[in-house]
């Protein structure tokens, strides 16, 4: 994968985070980072289409622009939407903090180029979500500190993953608002 296209999956996957269920966009992260761009794809369109996930004009280019074959029926079964909808989920600092999960993504996150790491509550669904900034290669970082969670603890909760100076998108920036610093280089 090019580095043009590895920045387009990596912005898409942003903009989608909130409205795709935080599994798929793991998977999808994961598999573009092993390098199965097709298992990627295929999984990201048959889960827009299939849980009725709407994206815009300007979501549906970035995502043909990632994909091997842009002529794709999956990608046409993607419902279009005139502007991204209001998040369902809300953000607060939350309470009891996870201590476990915390001291293994801190372990974890200067491995990856960690400048820093937030965590949030997120609701209604009553989940810890974590943003780490790094300087650079944010699908190994997301990749990575999922599958530490899950190897170390049997947690998955979901961590976005942000590139210093690039561009944070509303569900990753109402997270950090809300969210408490938890790891800084």
């Amino acid at each position: 994968m090019d580095v043009s296209t590895y920045a387009t999956v990596t912005d898409v996957c942003l903009r989608l985070a909130g409205r795709l269920s935080d599994d798929v966009l793991d998977t999808v992260r994961s598999h573009y980072f092993a390098g199965e761009p097709g298992l990627a794809e295929a999984t990201l369109l048959v889960s827009l289409a299939h849980d009725g996930v709407g994206i815009t004009r300007s979501e549906h280019d970035l995502i043909q622009s990632t994909l091997e074959d842009p002529v794709n029926s999956d990608l046409a079964a993607v419902l279009l939407v005139d502007e991204v909808p209001p998040s369902r989920f809300h953000f607060t600092a939350g309470d009891p903090e996870p201590v476990a999960a915390d001291a293994v993504l801190r372990a974890e996150a200067p491995k990856f180029g960690g400048v820093r790491l937030w965590r949030a509550w997120r609701e209604p669904d009553g989940v810890w979500v974590y943003v780490l900034e790094v300087a650079s290669d944010p699908l190994r970082a997301s990749s990575g500190l999922s599958s530490r969670l899950w190897v170390e603890l049997k947690e998955s909760w979901p961590v976005e993953v942000v590139v210093t100076g690039g561009p944070v998108h509303p569900y990753q920036a109402a997270a950090i608002a809300a969210g408490r610093v938890v790891h800084e280089a």
